[in-house]
């Protein structure tokens, strides 16, 4: 039994489609699959039914972009085992799939009045199985144009943090409706890499709000971060995962899908039959 219960693909932020990520995992020796793609639950039913294709119990999941406006940190909710119909879900993310393409269209438009050599045409073929255009399709184009030699370069920084000409960050739900829009799908929520945001403060609400787990397992995480989420799992008796979140060569760490795995004790919690 091997479970990675956080690999993204193409549908959000992934260079893979869901079938060639399905079967690097049948291939990596994954049994369970959660396809976790940002803020939206498209593609799922077509991953559930590649994994009876492939041999792999695929776990439908979303990671949703939450915010947490008391301490002014984001937040990360992974939400897994929902009905599929998702309106609550749908409800909260919907919003923040259309304010993400809405950024991205504005620093297309801010990179072409600077001179770069990008058009919507270039964006819009790289981002046709997506919701929305990333950054890391914008990162592609000017790739393939010459400008750099990665993604996660120099020149990334250079345009999407600090004064960057395309430094701007749109609105995210509230972690709490997230949680609760989860919940009331149906769902598993489980708070995402906490050590990358650091969020530990905010657990003990989380779980009041109906948190069930924390992602223990992360290549953001250290034995620091271990000892911090056994303390709470322990207190509250949470569910915990892990995962490698992987997202192809759009990944800003090199991990193979399968490299960071759920505790297998815990993957009772998401056996969810598709096979």
């Amino acid at each position: 039994m091997k479970a990675d219960l956080h690999v993204h693909t193409n549908v959000s932020d992934s260079s893979y489609s869901t079938e060639e990520t399905v079967k690097m995992a049948k291939n990596f020796g994954v049994t369970h699959l959660g396809i976790v793609n940002h803020d939206t639950t498209d593609g799922l039913v077509e991953g559930i039914e590649l994994g009876k294709e492939y041999g792999v119990n695929i776990i439908p999941g979303i990671e949703i972009s939450a915010y947490d406006f008391e301490n002014e940190k984001k937040v990360h909710i992974l939400g897994f085992l929902f009905d599929l119909a998702a309106p609550n879900i749908k409800k909260v993310c919907d919003i923040i799939v259309k304010r993400r393409h809405s950024n991205s269209l504005w620093q297309i438009k801010k990179l072409f009045e600077n001179g770069y050599d990008i058009t919507l045409e270039d964006l819009e073929e790289k981002a046709k199985r997506s919701r929305c255009i990333y950054k890391q399709h914008i990162m592609e184009v000017l790739m393939e144009k010459g400008y750099t030699d990665r993604i996660y370069s120099s020149l990334y920084k250079e345009l999407f943090k600090g004064n960057g000409i395309c430094s701007r960050d749109i609105e995210y739900a509230d972690v709490f409706d997230a949680v609760k829009a989860v919940k009331d799908d149906g769902g598993i929520a489980i708070l995402a890499h906490p050590g990358q945001f650091d969020s530990y403060d905010l657990i003990d609400e989380l779980v009041k709000a109906g948190l069930d787990g924390i992602e223990m397992y992360h290549h953001y995480h250290t034995p620091r971060d271990y000892n911090r989420i056994i303390e709470y799992r322990n207190k509250y008796n949470l569910i915990l995962t892990g995962g490698s979140d992987y997202h192809g060569n759009y990944g800003s760490k090199e991990i193979q899908i399968g490299e960071i795995t759920t505790p297998k004790e815990y993957v009772k919690y998401f056996d969810y039959r598709t096979l």
